[in-house]
């Protein structure tokens, strides 16, 4: 079992917050139905329940599991059907690594979280940064 202190426990759940909000400022600033909030929750949760497992249950990877399923069900609202085309899925594929960030910084793996993150950015900046080249 995996103590750890109240302040190491805040801070992580502090970073969530911050990692979350650097993706999900990126999703609101597109103005996709899954913005800033949303991606601040998917990541803060990921990382309440990965410091939970690590606190009281003797497998966290079950924990773990849990969060990939779960957040399959929250990324498959957000990818809709229209006419002739599917709209959505980076947003999905956005919670699903925002998830993942927050369960890395619940596992106290803070350097991997942020290049994580950054590349995350990186990438969902990747088509702008590509049209400029471009031009």
């Amino acid at each position: 079992m995996n103590l750890l202190t109240t302040g190491e426990q805040i801070l992580r759940l502090i970073l969530a917050v911050i990692l979350g909000m650097i993706v999900g400022f990126e999703r609101e600033k597109a103005h996709k139905p899954a913005g800033l909030r949303t991606h601040i929750l998917v990541c803060l949760g990921s990382c309440l329940f990965t410091i939970i497992s690590l606190e009281f249950i003797v497998d966290p990877a079950r924990i773990a599991a849990g969060i990939v399923a779960g957040i399959g069900f929250i990324g498959a609202g957000a990818i809709i059907a229209e006419q002739d085309k599917i709209v959505g899925i980076t947003t999905a594929a956005s919670l699903w690594i925002t998830a993942a960030i927050g369960l890395t910084v619940g596992v106290g793996n803070y350097v991997l979280a942020v290049t994580a993150t950054l590349l995350t950015l990186l990438t969902l900046f990747s088509r702008a940064i590509l049209k400029k080249c471009i031009k």
